[in-house]
């Protein structure tokens, strides 16, 4: 499933923070039974990063992540198809609320990637990026 985003991926975008740039990676790690992240974010000198593993718990596909500011979460495979049919969707229980990234794929081959927290009225968006292979 998570088979076309395997490869290095790469944002530039606007953020409240300034320019950012971001780099994703996924690979296959431990004989193919697990895909390892490893995203970069650059805010000119400032870098925030992320290190997941996505894998099978459960019957599901799941996700640990482990991020440069000591977070950490966890989530399992969504439906995303409301935001477009061939979207990877992925939900996590956050201390602020339920939240959802989503990936999808673009004509041109790139992919979009944006997170959503869940309100009252339905998922609100916050972050979205749109990468392209490097």
């Amino acid at each position: 499933m998570l088979n076309p985003l395997l490869g290095t991926w790469q944002a530039s975008t606007d953020s409240p923070m300034g320019k950012v740039r971001c780099t994703r990676t996924f690979t296959k790690i431990l004989g193919g039974k697990y895909i390892h992240l490893i995203a970069r974010w650059e805010f000119g000198k400032k870098i925030y990063e992320e290190f997941a593993v996505y894998g099978i718990k459960e019957n599901k596909l799941s996700f640990w992540s482990f991020t440069s500011d000591g977070k950490r979460s966890e989530g399992v495979i969504a439906d995303g198809k409301d935001v477009h049919p061939d979207a990877i969707a992925f939900e996590a229980q956050m201390p602020a609320g339920l939240a959802r990234m989503i990936y999808w794929p673009n004509e041109d081959g790139s992919i979009n990637w944006v997170v959503e927290a869940k309100n009252k009225k339905g998922w609100k968006r916050f972050t979205q990026h749109k990468y392209i292979s490097v």
